[in-house]
């Protein structure tokens, strides 16, 4: 009997043991599953995508005046374009840039400078890609409002004198009676846009790249802007020689824009290009 009872005490520890293994295999397996379920779904979560940039040149240049913004926001991980801006006049501007901008998946911050101020804010309308508006050194219009008139509401920009002394006029064949291509004259170029930043070596290159305005441009009335349903950012340049500080101010409280005056001309975003960028990316930012 003694010798029955060590072998079933045997088998009970025996069974015991593989019981309480058992236990702790599915244990160790629910611990498992949980913990691959958990990482499953922390890697799954989708990650905040960041908002495409698109940048949009002004008159008298090209996208590389965007190219110190561009560098910076690369290495921070955006993605950037600079589409040309045709400088033919407010609404086929707007046109061609609504058209680029309908090939861009997800949210976009739509930054302009200068006249590209004019073209974001007729662009944007109704497009509910658009998070964010950004104008730097640029036109913040209303319903109504010409290039002409916003430049010449208060006294201080080169460009509210005559235009003959301002521009070089080129005829452009089979346009309208009166309408010519706008180059800013080279005597003027440096006053206008720069200041002791940039070199004169600089600037001279700038003069010799511009890409001209159309004259009807000038004149031709912005539509319903697209800061009225859309947030807006902007960064002032207090030396402006082109748009006054006073008058980009107006403006940037109209469209109730995030604002910052920082010490530079109009070419902000060459002399200042830290300023610009982080302006930009507090409103990708707030996109988010």
């Amino acid at each position: 009997m003694k010798g029955k009872t060590v072998k079933l005490s045997l088998r009970r520890r025996l069974i015991s043991v593989g019981v309480a293994i058992g236990a702790l295999t599915l244990v160790g397996a629910g611990i498992g599953t949980a913990q691959a379920s958990t990482n499953y779904a922390q890697h799954s979560r989708p990650a905040t995508v960041k908002p495409t940039v698109v940048l949009v040149h002004g008159a008298w240049a090209d996208g590389s005046s965007w190219d110190k913004v561009t560098a910076k926001l690369q290495h921070d991980g955006y993605r950037v374009v600079t589409p040309p801006n045709l400088l033919s006049g407010v609404a086929n501007d707007a046109a061609n840039l609504r058209a680029y901008l309908d090939t861009i998946s997800g949210p976009i911050v739509l930054v302009g400078h200068s006249y590209g101020g004019m073209v974001i804010t007729n662009a944007a309308m109704g497009d509910k890609q658009v998070k964010a508006l950004v104008y730097v050194d640029a036109y913040i219009p209303d319903q109504h409002d010409t290039v002409y008139a916003l430049t010449s509401a208060v006294p201080g920009s080169v460009f509210a004198a005559e235009a003959s002394t301002v521009f070089d006029q080129v005829a452009i064949p089979g346009a309208d009676e009166g309408v010519a291509n706008f180059y800013v004259k080279p005597s003027i170029f440096g006053k206008a846009f720069a200041d002791k930043t940039i070199s004169a070596k600089d600037v001279a290159v700038l003069a010799a790249r511009q890409r001209p305005l159309a004259s009807n441009a000038l004149f031709e009335e912005a539509g319903e802007p697209a800061w009225r349903t859309i947030p807006s950012w902007s960064v002032i340049g207090k030396q402006d020689a082109v748009i006054p500080a006073a008058q980009q101010v107006a403006m940037s409280k109209r469209a109730k824009a995030h604002t910052i005056e920082i010490n530079a001309p109009h070419l902000s975003m060459v002399t200042d290009a830290g300023a610009v960028t982080n302006q930009i990316e507090a409103a990708a930012k707030a996109t988010d």
